[in-house]
């Protein structure tokens, strides 16, 4: 499958050792295992390399190889980076990253290079493609930070929202109650007056045409 970032599984979640002098280690992250920074990686810096071997699409051995690492350099050449060797595997996607894969498909390498200033404790990510966005990514969801924090904020605006719909609809209601509350007022005096009125016709007190009280 022709790609520009890079497709992968769920690996076993054993820590591989790395030398000290490495500027990064492999850690648990919120989608299982992530490449994180132990040392300040200026932007610009080349991290990494994602290694393993060449295959060649022309030789049917290797075109039939299939696994979540295949790192596609052109149409021919493909790097298989399930190795355990390939510390580079385990650096996740980002929608907003802090690195990039340098792809040199002449050399038939790639390098993970860093396009921000990386702080300790950062993990390392990069933008896998947008191919393996629309195979892998978008019908389950992105998981990346940026992603979370996107749906994070539309999660907090549809509970605002409801909110303001729930107020509206309780003002509305009093509103309403206050109305009826006035109108039975309205009608209950309305009421009284009228039995008041019949009370004095029933009585003495109704005046005649010459002004007089009669019964």
């Amino acid at each position: 499958m022709g790609r520009s970032g890079l497709v992968r599984v769920l690996v076993p979640l054993i820590m591989p050792a790395i030398s000290s002098q490495k500027p990064y280690r492999v850690g648990r992250s919120k989608t299982g295992l992530g490449l994180f920074a132990t040392k300040p990686i200026k932007k610009g810096t080349r991290i990494i390399r994602y290694y393993g071997p060449i295959l060649d699409s022309r030789i049917p051995e290797h075109d039939d190889i299939e696994n979540k690492y295949l790192f596609e350099l052109n149409g021919r050449w493909t790097i298989d980076g399930s190795v355990r060797k390939n510390l580079a595997r385990y650096i996740n996607h980002s929608c907003r990253p802090n690195a990039e894969s340098d792809v040199r498909p002449r050399e038939r390498k790639v390098f993970i290079r860093a396009i921000k200033n990386i702080e300790p404790g950062d993990e390392i990510n990069y933008d896998y493609g947008t191919d393996y966005f629309k195979a892998y990514l978008k019908p389950i969801g992105c998981k990346c930070e940026s992603c979370e924090k996107k749906r994070k904020k539309l999660r907090a605006e549809a509970r605002a929202e409801r909110a303001k719909v729930k107020a509206r609809a309780e003002r509305k209601a009093e509103k309403a109650g206050a109305k009826d509350l006035a109108n039975k007022d309205t009608k209950s005096k309305g009421l009284k007056n009228k039995a008041a009125k019949k009370k004095k016709l029933n009585g003495h007190a109704v005046v005649g045409a010459n002004g007089r009280a009669r019964a």
